[in-house]
């Protein structure tokens, strides 16, 4: 099984860093650019929309693990993974392509939800309360995503970071199939990071971040029907969940629209401290990665552990949350130290 699953994983990576050699000129040649704007963290225009690559890489993959039997328990589940992923996928490549009015795209990502989740419910055998529960998590953890991908590097990072927490998640779980859906995340979002970092940059696109929300959301809940532990499951998201919804509050609280454009979140709110995007996407992962281990501590530990590190990933929550302006505080202090020394 291991030299099979290493091999279904290296497809993922390749197909993900090898097809844009094809997808970029093409994506080129239809227009398909993002042009930036006073809100954007960027200043050039840039080809976007090669999540197809990553989309290839894990669809493909995933299909790979059923036909060559990698995944020998649960086959359906990854099935139903897979289909909830290309749906997902197809809705976020008509946005970038031709655009779709926020009442549609909202709509269909509930309707993925929903029925991906009432296939869940049916194969597992649990009750279809669940339903309304799975719309909402994969419409949202959609949108977070899509909110998210700002800079270059974050939305990579975060599917290779996922990914491995799931993966891990599944081995101590002892369900293959997480095992497998967690590495081919994680190999073909690693597959962007040479795109998306490189010197010639492109962009995910709403077909890519529509693509890893809906992976993340997709696998998380029928992990949480299969019996994974929440933990495992939410921990490697906090950081995110945290920035969307904190951010999502304060604009709330102001009246403004909620779908305007903004350079509002944490993150971005990081590039204007000095940092740049790698910096930015590296703190970022490395707090997620921090809340990811805490949260698989909270599982397994006996309760003053759990409380700790409970404790812990909270903290780390706060800390991010207030990090633009403890970097911008110290700034300021540098500054006027600075001033001082040459009066």
């Amino acid at each position: 099984m291991t030299l099979l699953l290493i091999s279904v994983a290296s497809v993922a990576f390749l197909v993900s860093v090898l097809l844009p050699f094809a997808v970029k000129p093409l994506l080129a040649r239809w227009g398909v650019l993002d042009v930036p704007n006073d809100r954007s963290s960027h200043s050039s225009v840039v080809i976007r929309g090669m999540g197809v690559s990553v989309a290839g890489g894990i669809l493909v993959a995933l299909a790979l693990s059923l036909a060559t039997g990698l995944v020998a328990v649960d086959r359906s589940l990854v099935l139903i993974v897979l289909l909830m992923v290309a749906a997902a996928s197809l809705l976020g490549w008509l946005e970038d392509f031709r655009g779709l009015p926020i009442r549609v795209r909202a709509g269909c990502q509930l309707v993925i939800g929903a029925l991906g989740t009432a296939a869940l419910a049916y194969t597992i055998d649990q009750s279809y309360w669940w339903v309304p529960f799975g719309a909402l998590a994969v419409a949202a953890y959609i949108n977070v995503a899509n909110f998210m991908d700002g800079i270059n590097g974050i939305s990579g990072m975060h599917g290779v970071l996922v990914g491995v927490f799931y993966a891990i998640g599944g081995a101590l779980s002892d369900q293959s199939w997480l095992i497998v859906a967690g590495l081919v995340l994680a190999a073909a979002f690693a597959g962007f990071l040479p795109w998306n970092l490189g010197r010639g940059f492109v962009f995910l696109g709403d077909v890519g971040s529509y693509l890893l929300g809906a992976s993340v959301a997709a696998i998380a809940v029928t992990g949480l029907l299969a019996g994974v532990y929440i933990e495992y499951l939410l921990s490697p998201v906090l950081i995110y969940l945290a920035d969307t919804f904190t951010t999502f509050l304060r604009r709330a609280q102001r009246g403004e629209r909620l779908y305007v454009s903004h350079r509002q979140h944490v993150y971005q709110r990081l590039t204007d401290t000095g940092l740049n995007h790698l910096q930015v996407a590296l703190l970022v992962t490395a707090f997620s990665a921090v809340t990811g281990a805490a949260g698989f501590i909270v599982a397994t530990a006996d309760a003053p552990v759990a409380v700790s590190g409970s404790l812990l990933a909270a903290g780390v929550v706060a800390l991010y949350l207030y990090s633009p302006r403890i970097l911008r505080a110290r700034a300021a202090r540098r500054q006027a130290a600075a001033t001082t020394d040459l009066d």
